[in-house]
């Protein structure tokens, strides 16, 4: 199981970017997809998450401006960023517990991060 992720870039302050992680490999279920980000020096923290009934969950930071959603068909979660500010220029990361059978408990899986730059 794989989970790659794609987007981001540079924005500026007030601008909009979106992140998109597709999770590949032999997948039974997809129960929790998240997005989390680590700015230079600090701790990795949660952005959004999803649940595989679409209840979705926000950092306060970022509730009202991000909205996470998933597809799944295709086994994908996104990101939409709108009104970005400089604090949120981080490395984000997706992050998906997966079961790869019925009869296995589900596993996290990370992606390999993508670049978000907000300039002011």
């Amino acid at each position: 199981v794989q989970l790659q992720a794609s987007g981001g870039g540079l924005a500026q302050t007030g601008g909009s970017l979106r992140v998109s992680c597709a999770a590949s490999g032999s997948i039974f279920s997809i129960n929790f997809m998240g997005w989390y980000r680590q700015a230079p020096g600090k701790q990795r923290e949660l952005v959004a998450s999803i649940t595989s009934d679409d209840t979705t969950n926000y950092a306060h930071s970022v509730k009202g401006r991000f909205t996470i959603s998933r597809d799944n068909t295709k086994n994908m979660v996104y990101l939409q960023m709108n009104s970005l500010k400089p604090e949120d220029t981080a490395v984000y990361y997706c992050n998906a517990v997966i079961r790869l059978a019925a009869v296995l408990s589900p596993i996290p899986y990370w992606g390999q991060g993508t670049q978000v730059t907000v300039s002011s």
